[in-house]
């Protein structure tokens, strides 16, 4: 199995910064892509940010120029750093990572973490 946990949601004012984490664990061969999506009430699910080996981030439009991706690859986490928040950025954000496990090496498939709160209030 393969879990992804992320941290670091929470309540900012706008205008602040927050720093999410998520780590990715279970058998894994190798993570090819990590990413951040993010879902408020009654809207769709849309990109934050995903970067895959060998490329260089995707943002959303929304987002581009004040958030920041980044990951470890030693240590199978991923990080969104987020400036100059403000009350449209409240949703929850999800982690996901696309990941090729030992028990299956000729596989790739997404998961997703359990999501974590990001409240802007002005």
């Amino acid at each position: 199995q393969v879990q992804l946990v992320e941290s670091g949601g929470g309540l900012v004012q706008a205008g602040g910064s927050l720093r999410l984490s998520c780590v990715v664990s279970g058998s894994i061969f190798s993570i090819n892509a990590m990413g951040w999506y993010r879902q408020a009430p009654g809207k769709q699910r849309e990109l934050v940010a995903r970067i895959s080996s060998g490329a260089k981030p995707n943002y959303g439009d929304s987002v581009t120029g004040r958030f920041t991706i980044s990951r470890d690859n030693a240590k199978n986490t991923v990080y969104l750093q987020m400036n100059s928040l403000k009350a449209e950025d409240t949703a929850v954000y999800y982690c996901n990572a696309l990941v090729r496990l030992r028990s299956s090496l000729l596989n790739e498939n997404n998961y997703w973490g359990q999501g974590t709160q990001v409240t802007v209030f002005s």
